[in-house]
């Protein structure tokens, strides 16, 4: 789902790409616990929780910060396996046998190439990771999880399964000085 529009309302897609059908607010609204919590944490993050459109949005951009990170992630994972997993192999099969020049020589190359890419990982990712706007929509994500999480322990019907968004680090702080991206408007259909 690559265009907001396309996403039918009131579904979402989840880190793997399943289309989920989000809680209606009604659902969180209907539950005191998580109407109290949805407005304590909408307050912290000056977020409506209680906002089908908000929250629909809001998730959206979660999913698509996820497809971001993941495309990269392929990127760097295939040479990550190839110099670091291969290189063991590599070593039992040709490398013991060779003279201690080429082993070192071996070690050397193949941990500069390793952490080359780690750090070519960080760098590209960096601009995500330190941006205030994203970082606000990870920490909502993540407390929209947990407003849906404490509707459903008090008997709201919502599936035990229910998409979760991770432990991340850059979820933790919200940024109160970051601008909000807008919620586009949605063509009805006729």
């Amino acid at each position: 789902m690559s265009d907001y529009r396309e996403l039918e309302f009131g579904k979402f897609a989840d880190d793997q790409g399943t289309v989920h059908d989000m809680v209606p607010s009604a659902v969180i609204a209907a539950v005191p616990e998580a109407r109290a919590a949805a407005e304590e944490y909408g307050r912290e993050v000056r977020f409506d929780f209680l906002d089908d459109r908000a929250v629909h949005w809001m998730l959206f951009q979660r999913r698509e910060d996820t497809e971001k990170a993941g495309i990269l992630g392929c990127l760097f994972v295939v040479p990550l396996l190839v110099f670091g997993g291969g290189a063991w192999p590599f070593w039992d099969l040709v490398a013991s046998e060779k003279s201690r020049q080429f082993q070192i020589a071996f070690i050397a190359i193949d941990a500069l190439i390793l952490c080359s890419l780690l750090l070519g990982a960080y760098l590209a990712r960096r601009p995500s990771l330190f941006d205030p706007v994203i970082r606000n929509t990870r920490c909502r994500a993540r407390l929209y999880r947990k407003i849906v999480g404490i509707a459903r322990k008090c008997g709201a019907d919502i599936p035990r399964m229910y998409p979760y968004y991770g432990m991340y680090a850059t979820s933790r702080k919200f940024f109160p000085e970051a601008p909000d991206r807008p919620v586009p408007e949605r063509e009805e259909s006729s």
